[in-house]
Protein backbone atom coordinates (compact mmCIF):
# COMPACT_ATOMS: atom_id res chain seq x y z
CA UNK A 1 0.00 0.00 0.00
CA UNK A 2 3.07 2.45 0.93
CA UNK A 3 4.55 1.60 -3.04
CA UNK A 4 1.24 2.83 -4.35
CA UNK A 5 1.07 5.67 -2.13
CA UNK A 6 4.57 6.86 -3.30
CA UNK A 7 4.08 5.76 -6.73
CA UNK A 8 0.58 7.96 -6.92
CA UNK A 9 2.49 10.97 -5.14
CA UNK A 10 5.60 10.69 -8.01
CA UNK A 11 3.42 10.63 -10.47
CA UNK A 12 1.24 13.15 -9.49
CA UNK A 13 4.71 15.36 -8.25
CA UNK A 14 6.40 14.21 -12.27
CA UNK A 15 2.99 15.79 -14.01
CA UNK A 16 3.00 18.78 -11.90
CA UNK A 17 6.89 19.86 -12.32
CA UNK A 18 5.73 18.99 -16.26
CA UNK A 19 3.03 21.11 -16.24
CA UNK A 20 5.16 24.07 -14.97
CA UNK A 21 7.74 23.41 -17.39
CA UNK A 22 5.41 23.80 -20.10
CA UNK A 23 3.71 26.40 -19.03
CA UNK A 24 7.05 28.54 -18.31
CA UNK A 25 8.18 27.18 -21.90
CA UNK A 26 4.81 28.73 -23.27
CA UNK A 27 5.37 31.72 -21.57
CA UNK A 28 8.93 32.14 -23.05
CA UNK A 29 8.01 31.52 -26.42
CA UNK A 30 5.27 33.93 -26.38
CA UNK A 31 7.93 36.86 -25.26
CA UNK A 32 10.01 35.45 -28.14
CA UNK A 33 7.38 36.10 -30.53
CA UNK A 34 6.29 39.41 -28.83
CA UNK A 35 9.99 40.43 -28.93
CA UNK A 36 10.44 39.14 -32.54
CA UNK A 37 7.77 41.61 -33.70
CA UNK A 38 8.80 44.48 -31.80
CA UNK A 39 12.65 44.24 -32.82
CA UNK A 40 11.08 44.34 -36.54
CA UNK A 41 9.21 47.45 -36.14
CA UNK A 42 12.13 48.88 -34.04
CA UNK A 43 14.52 48.15 -37.47
CA UNK A 44 12.09 49.20 -39.28
CA UNK A 45 12.23 52.47 -37.98
CA UNK A 46 15.18 52.95 -37.02
CA UNK A 47 17.20 51.79 -40.62
CA UNK A 48 14.38 52.06 -42.69
CA UNK A 49 13.07 55.09 -41.15
CA UNK A 50 9.77 54.53 -41.30
CA UNK A 51 7.81 56.51 -39.48
CA UNK A 52 4.68 54.98 -37.24
CA UNK A 53 2.06 57.31 -35.79
CA UNK A 54 0.70 54.51 -33.58
CA UNK A 55 1.35 54.57 -29.69
CA UNK A 56 3.58 51.85 -28.96
CA UNK A 57 5.13 51.39 -32.55
CA UNK A 58 6.23 55.18 -32.25
CA UNK A 59 7.68 55.04 -28.45
CA UNK A 60 10.02 52.19 -29.44
CA UNK A 61 13.70 53.69 -29.44
CA UNK A 62 17.87 52.62 -27.93
CA UNK A 63 16.61 52.62 -24.52
CA UNK A 64 13.66 50.71 -24.35
CA UNK A 65 14.87 47.80 -26.95
CA UNK A 66 17.67 47.86 -24.42
CA UNK A 67 15.31 47.54 -21.47
CA UNK A 68 13.46 45.04 -23.61
CA UNK A 69 16.47 42.83 -24.68
CA UNK A 70 17.59 42.68 -21.55
CA UNK A 71 14.52 41.31 -20.28
CA UNK A 72 14.17 38.73 -23.18
CA UNK A 73 17.65 37.95 -22.28
CA UNK A 74 16.93 36.99 -18.71
CA UNK A 75 14.04 35.11 -19.90
CA UNK A 76 16.17 32.89 -22.12
CA UNK A 77 18.96 32.38 -19.41
CA UNK A 78 16.38 31.16 -16.86
CA UNK A 79 14.36 29.08 -19.63
CA UNK A 80 17.98 27.41 -20.42
CA UNK A 81 19.18 27.07 -16.90
CA UNK A 82 16.07 25.54 -15.61
CA UNK A 83 15.85 23.12 -18.56
CA UNK A 84 19.58 22.19 -19.36
CA UNK A 85 20.84 22.79 -15.46
CA UNK A 86 18.13 21.79 -13.53
CA UNK A 87 17.01 18.76 -16.06
CA UNK A 88 15.45 15.37 -15.56
CA UNK A 89 17.90 13.78 -13.59
CA UNK A 90 18.30 16.14 -11.22
CA UNK A 91 14.31 16.72 -11.30
CA UNK A 92 14.45 12.80 -10.18
CA UNK A 93 17.26 12.63 -7.22
CA UNK A 94 15.53 15.63 -5.92
CA UNK A 95 11.91 14.03 -5.72
CA UNK A 96 13.51 10.67 -4.45
CA UNK A 97 15.30 12.65 -1.40
CA UNK A 98 11.89 14.43 -0.81
CA UNK A 99 10.16 11.11 -0.78
CA UNK A 100 12.88 9.18 1.38
CA UNK A 101 12.82 12.51 3.88
CA UNK A 102 9.08 12.25 4.01
CA UNK A 103 9.27 8.41 4.39
CA UNK A 104 11.68 8.52 7.40
CA UNK A 105 9.90 10.86 9.21
CA UNK A 106 6.38 9.11 8.61
CA UNK A 107 5.58 6.74 11.44
CA UNK A 108 3.27 3.97 10.65
CA UNK A 109 1.34 2.05 13.30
Amino acid sequence: MMELNQSNYKENQDFEMARRKVQKLKSFYIHFFIYAIGLTFFILKEYFEIDFNIFPLNQLNFFVMAIWTTAFLITLVDTVVSFVVFGEKWEDRKLESILNANNKTQKWK
